[in-house]
């Protein structure tokens, strides 16, 4: 018990001492000109390097950013998978609560019978990079979406494989986001090669890139099989997760996944050059995350750690807290308001996250991480999982059916493929058999330090009584909280967003008038976001937010959006024709 509380004092003084040294950065930051961010963002991306425990294959430019930053060995996406995951991220609220949580809400269509159909959050939630975009940033995005809702205009100054920093105005701040798609699934694939986007200058680092005389086929998102760099040696023998069979082909598998991790730290690395090239390292906070946890069989689409556990490094700004770790839970829901935060502006009320840096940083920690999965492609389900430091209780609300799901986009992974084949041959182990099991429990309970691939279900040991009615009772409210109903079928679903409307709702269109010399846009539509354009050949739309001044012979094309709904019609106004008030 001595020891105990030694340690507890220890880890205490410790986490206490950061907690400082961010307060003491929040000064520092609020008192110097805005500070730009810049997101590294990698897919399927479990704590598979150095930095986290790893040491499987080298990755010296994560390793430098966090020997520089600030390692988060506890960040839980809110789904196994990216497009709700991102939905969350972009909006700062729980997917599975405004009809972001089925993957996806756009196609298979043919197969659930539903129309095409996106998230509806309140009508008051905004994109964070449009609130950034509102206090002067130049945001950009590179260049995958994926929100399970179209993005409005008013959303990026560019989102393309073309966006970038370097295209802001002169002293401009930025939040830039660049997406690596290396470490994805489908990087795991037959025939096995990198996928270069021959298109995204950032790479090469070409500042003044246009599309000039490129021609359509190059304006796409177009793969190239390119030939594979070997990071790792071919005859390594990989350590296998005991949910998987440990074969030639499993191994050849992980060989991939590390070769496509080195792979990305290498574009990593250009892209950080970029930065120190530009003279603004110093003036930058630097995030690397992944959008959920690892690609493998039993890892992607679940809500085990090993589908939401995914690592992140903050670097700030002269090396602040260079070395630290940081273990608290944190969300993909508290990343917006800790956008706002870091920027000095306190977070949304409708944001359901925590701050967990900047000038509004939540002075408790969080308690409680939450997840969800619903419909993968054509197969449906229904899970929430709610998670403290050291216990998850999942509860699943179709115990009828197994966990494992013929999603064929997975089974194109040749790990699958022996898992099943394995299967077929009745040579499974008793670990192996559990993802393949006829029906589920109702309820889960897994002590996620003692069991880390959660597969010793507690819930019905007397000795954890009280932490399986603990954690039920934190998924009520949180139900209750989010307004998520796991049991609504998907076709109600569509409906409730709808307000019961057969067809998809129509941003209105929206309504320019000319008041004491200036002009002023609204739009009937609550919540809807105007985006305005007085130059056509501009590639972004401006934001409105207050009434502006506009020369005679300028042109004026708006466009309004709200969230979920499909966008208004362009209006191109003529200014000798204004109504004037």
């Amino acid at each position: 018990m001595k020891l105990r509380n030694t340690f507890t004092y220890v880890t205490s003084f410790f986490l206490l001492s950061f907690l400082l040294a961010c307060q003491s950065q929040k000064k520092e930051i609020s008192s110097t000109k805005p500070i730009n961010i810049l997101w590294l963002v990698t897919e399927d991306m479990g704590p598979y390097i150095p930095p986290f425990g790893d040491t499987t294959v080298a990755t010296p430019n994560l390793t430098r950013l966090a020997k520089e930053g600030v390692v988060f060995p506890n960040l839980y996406s809110t789904s196994g998978v990216c497009a709700p995951s991102r939905a969350a991220i972009a909006t700062g609220m729980y997917p599975s609560g405004i009809g972001a949580n089925h993957m996806r809400t756009t196609s298979y269509t043919e197969v659930t019978g539903l129309p095409k159909y996106g998230a509806v959050p309140p009508p008051e939630t905004k994109m964070i990079s449009e609130l950034l975009r509102l206090q002067g940033y130049y945001c950009t995005n590179n260049y995958k979406e994926d929100y399970q809702f179209k993005a409005p205009v008013t959303a990026w100054d560019e989102s393309s494989p073309y966006a970038h920093w370097r295209n802001r105005a002169k002293d401009q701040p930025f939040f830039a986001v660049v997406n690596f798609t290396e470490t994805h699934e489908s990087g795991l694939f037959e025939p096995y090669g990198f996928r270069e986007i021959e298109t995204r200058h950032y790479y090469s680092g070409e500042s003044n890139y246009n599309w000039k005389n490129k021609g359509k086929s190059h304006a796409k998102n177009r793969t190239l099989e390119v030939e594979t760099t070997i990071h790792i040696p071919k005859n390594t023998k990989f350590k296998v997760p005991p949910y998987l069979v440990d074969s030639e082909v499993t191994q050849r598998d992980l060989w991939k996944m590390y070769n496509n991790i080195a792979e990305m730290d290498k574009q990593v690395g250009a892209v950080l050059k970029q930065l120190e090239e530009d003279g603004l390292l110093e003036s930058t906070i630097i995030m690397f995350y992944g959008d959920h946890g690892g690609p493998l069989p039993r890892e992607k689409r679940l809500i085990y750690d090993s589908g939401l556990n995914t690592p992140m490094i903050v670097r700030f700004p002269e090396k602040k807290n260079a070395g630290t770790k940081f273990n608290h839970l944190i969300s993909f829901v508290d990343f917006a308001p800790t956008l706002l935060s870091l920027i000095n502006k306190k977070p949304k009320d409708y944001m359901q996250g925590k701050a967990f840096l900047g000038a509004y940083q939540s002075k408790e920690p969080r308690k409680y991480i939450h997840a969800a999965a619903d419909r993968f492609d054509g197969f449906t389900d229904a899970i929430r999982a709610v998670r403290d430091t050291d216990f998850k209780y999942i509860r699943n609300y179709k115990p009828e059916q197994g966990y494992y799901l013929p999603v064929d986009y997975r089974e194109k992974i040749p790990a699958m493929q022996e898992l099943l084949k394995f299967r077929a041959a009745g040579k499974l182990n008793e670990t192996q058999k559990q993802w393949f099991r006829a029906n589920k429990p109702k309820e889960e309970l897994f002590n996620c330090k003692l069991d880390p691939f959660e597969l010793n279900n507690l819930a019905d040991n007397p000795k954890y009584k009280h932490k399986l009615k603990e954690l039920r009772l934190e998924m009520d409210s949180w139900l209750a909280k989010i307004d998520d109903n796991p049991n609504l079928a998907e076709a109600d679903l569509v409906k409730k967003l709808w307000n019961n409307q057969p067809t998809k709702p129509i941003t209105a269109k929206p309504f320019v008038a000319l008041k004491n010399g200036k002009i002023i846009i609204t739009c009937a539509t609550e919540g809807a976001s105007i985006g305005y354009k007085t130059n056509l050949k501009s590639k972004s739309w401006k934001v409105y937010s207050a009434p502006f001044s506009l020369g005679i012979n300028q042109t004026l094309i708006v466009k309004s959006h709200r969230i979920g709904y499909e966008s208004s019609e362009i209006l191109e106004t003529d200014l000798n024709k204004l109504k004037v008030y």
